[in-house]
């Protein structure tokens, strides 16, 4: 259930929530010692709804029988939230869409070539 919370965490966020599950990493440890404002604010899920945080920690829990079974997972509050598929895509899409033009942006300022001047002689010289 650990990997999972992991999982979702990423598919959500966008980043993994910690480096290693061990007491000694600084984000794991926060949520350890229950500083989750500064957790929240370190991993910028300031924004995320209560319940998505309450399910992955329930889910990140050190104890493993503490942990929810599937069907607790399935019953719980975030898991219930009706959604509209079609909407949650556009968003998606509309996200990196935005992230394309602004890398885009990005290289076409830079003026060089991506691969080199080696590359480019290499190209002209075998056209």
């Amino acid at each position: 259930m650990f990997s999972t919370g992991v999982i979702l965490f990423i598919i959500v966020q966008g980043i993994f929530p910690f480096k290693e599950a061990k007491k000694d990493e600084y984000f794991y440890n926060l949520l350890l010692q229950g500083k989750l404002d500064t957790y929240w604010k370190k991993t910028g899920g300031e924004n995320l709804s209560d319940d998505f945080k309450d399910l992955v920690l329930k889910m990140f829990n050190y104890d493993g029988k503490k942990r929810p079974t599937i069907e607790e997972l399935k019953n719980h509050p975030w898991m219930q939230t009706p959604y509209n598929v079609k909407s949650v895509k556009e968003s998606i899409m509309d996200r990196l869409t935005e992230r394309r033009t602004a890398k885009t942006t990005d290289s076409s300022r830079e003026g060089s070539s991506k691969r080199g001047d080696e590359m480019l002689q290499l190209v002209r010289q075998t056209s």
